[in-house]
């Protein structure tokens, strides 16, 4: 337990922090990099960082992206997808632009009250005759029901495409969650557990989807003088491929780091009333990618607590708000109100700093703060 005396911090405490190798590291990566001049492109390291996370991933089919939206919007184009895509509302901003962007319909399904994932029985009502995929979201590294809602894609003829930014490195039942539906998306942001600085990538089944999310990714070009799709600048450079490679070698015990410091917090917080943890599932190896806690009829509110926090030199993150049905951008498209446990859900978590460079001590001083 900790002995401060509730002074503000003096140095800042972000909700996360990038993980870095050695610096000696990554700058004897960069060493060949100059002597080629090849910094873009597919070179070298941007192979053989394809050919190291298809390995630690337990996958046959990767390619690698400039970002994890970019690597998203492309799958979905490389599907050749049409009509109406159900969705969460409760997920970053890219996921529903991703849809939109390729002229699709989102559809937003509610989410479970215990984990925040699309809530898979309320699934069905939502398919029509213009449905054509579901983008389910893996919230904080929180699984998905991944196996009711492959076998209601299944029976209704529906592309499954996970956003699975949060779960970099998850298995579910020793399955990795990239194994998982017709495809995965994965962002390499420099804030996520493991991160290439920027970076995405999406793993698929189909290994006919190759050729065409590299050929989208360099502008839908197919031959010397020849541009069959119209396509993006999705390209990952190398330095990035450096970095990720750097981390891929540190990510397991930076994750575990993180579970050392999300069992305090749950050693903390859990069975305090009015405030309510995520539901772990035992299936699920765990990366520890956040820290959401729910405020619901705790003496302070969400926002007070958030306010609190801050005038000590800490700051949470209000993540997800507002739900993407409520954006300014989509304002008389869609109702948040279609979604009610979502919009609660929205104005009540509040994500707590977490990251592997934490220390115990201020952990502990958060969760004073908290409960104090």
């Amino acid at each position: 337990m900790s002995t401060w005396k509730g002074e503000r911090l003096e140095t800042p405490v972000a909700v996360t922090r990038s993980s870095l190798p050695p610096l000696e590291e990554y700058v004897d990566m960069l060493k060949p990099l100059w002597e080629s001049a090849w910094l873009t492109n597919m070179g070298t390291y941007h192979e053989e960082f394809k050919r190291q996370l298809k390995e630690y991933m337990g996958v046959p089919n990767l390619e690698l992206f400039v970002n994890g939206h970019m690597a998203l919007e492309l799958a979905l184009q490389a599907l050749e997808l049409k009509g109406e895509v159900i969705t969460t509302p409760f997920t970053f901003a890219s996921t529903t632009h991703a849809i939109v962007r390729n002229g699709l319909e989102p559809v937003f399904c509610d989410i479970h009250p215990s984990d925040y994932t699309l809530d898979a029985d309320l699934l069905e009502e939502r398919i029509t005759e213009n449905t054509c995929a579901i983008v389910p979201v893996h919230v904080y590294g929180n699984f998905c029901d991944v196996y009711k809602i492959e076998e209601i894609a299944r029976r209704h003829g529906l592309k499954v495409i996970y956003d699975a930014a949060h779960a970099f490195g998850e298995t579910m039942d020793g399955k990795g969650v990239a194994e998982f539906g017709d495809a995965s998306m994965f962002s390499f942001h420099a804030t996520k557990v493991f991160h290439s600085i920027e970076g995405g990538a999406v793993t698929f089944r189909n290994e006919k989807l190759a050729g065409r999310l590299y050929e989208l990714k360099n502008f839908g070009i197919t031959g010397y003088e020849r541009v069959e799709y119209v396509g993006a600048n999705g390209k990952m450079n190398e330095f990035q491929a450096a970095m990720g490679l750097c981390n891929l070698r540190h990510v397991d015990q930076e994750i575990e780091k993180r579970q050392r410091l999300a069992l305090r917090y749950r050693e903390r917080l859990s069975g305090v009333q009015g405030i309510r943890l995520c539901q772990e599932n035992p299936k699920v190896e765990s990366n520890y990618a956040y820290m959401p806690v729910v405020f619901d009829g705790y003496k302070k509110n969400r926002d007070q607590i958030f306010q609190d926090l801050a005038k000590y030199n800490i700051h949470a993150r209000k993540y997800f708000y507002p739900c993407v049905n409520h954006y300014d951008c989509y304002k008389g498209r869609f109702d948040e109100k279609d979604t009610p446990v979502a919009a609660q859900i929205s104005r009540q978590v509040l994500t707590l700093p977490l990251y592997a460079d934490l220390e115990l001590d201020v952990v502990d001083l958060i969760c004073d703060l908290v409960l104090e």
